[in-house]
């Protein structure tokens, strides 16, 4: 299983976050090995994350993250002329900010396993409102050749009823890079429906084309 780590310096700038939004309380889902709970924590702030990959307990999620760290590469090289290095600068920073993301993630995860909630879109154990924002990073969108328009609309629901608000990226696909193809749909579906949905160009582009969020609120 693939479970990657990202940083919080990652996670600002795919987000757009502020030092309120980072304060929580915040959702990471799924989270994978990220470090933003790690770091968001040693900060003061109040962050929990969620994903399936949790209930595998502690030892075999280190395991899979360790072999993930590699295989993350080798998907970068398979896949070479779709990413782009002008926000990292060079790979050296990328791998490093990777290593250190994985390194607090398995850390926080042995230390403080209660942040670490076994759970996965589209229904997640938590209260209505229970989160200022929730995040959900290389998921919806992402592999949208497995999980289809009705899907990803449940999903964003759920996103919006446990959090005031819902931040996604990105809004391409997996390897070719191409936007979801019911993108345009799904948002006009969601607004018909009372949301607030806006998309938002961000900072951050590492896979081609990969620079813009997608914001929900109810």
């Amino acid at each position: 299983m693939l479970v990657t780590s990202r940083s919080l310096v990652e996670y600002r700038a795919m987000f757009a976050l502020t030092e309120h939004d980072v304060a929580g309380p915040l959702l990471d889902c799924c989270a994978g090995a990220a470090g933003l709970v790690a770091e968001a924590s040693a900060a003061g702030g109040r962050a929990v994350a969620a994903d399936p990959v949790f209930a595998q307990g502690v030892e075999r999620v280190a395991a899979a993250v360790r072999e993930s760290l590699a295989g993350g590469q080798q998907l970068i090289d398979d896949h070479a002329g779709q990413f782009v290095w002008d926000w990292y600068g060079t790979r050296d920073r990328r791998d490093a900010m990777r290593a250190e993301a994985a390194r607090l993630f398995l850390a926080d995860l042995g230390h403080r396993p209660d942040r670490y909630i076994a759970a996965e879109l589209p229904r997640l154990p938590f209260v209505d409102n229970a989160f200022d924002l929730a995040l959900c990073s290389h998921l919806l969108f992402t592999w949208a050749r497995r999980w289809d328009e009705s899907w990803h609309r449940t999903a964003l629901r759920e996103l919006a009823r446990v959090a005031h608000e819902a931040r996604v990226f990105p809004l391409v696909r997996a390897g070719d890079g191409s936007p979801a193809p019911f993108l345009t749909s799904l948002v006009d579906s969601l607004r018909a429906e009372g949301f607030s949905v806006e998309i938002r160009r961000v900072e951050y582009e590492f896979q081609r084309g990969g620079n813009e969020m997608l914001i929900v609120r109810g």
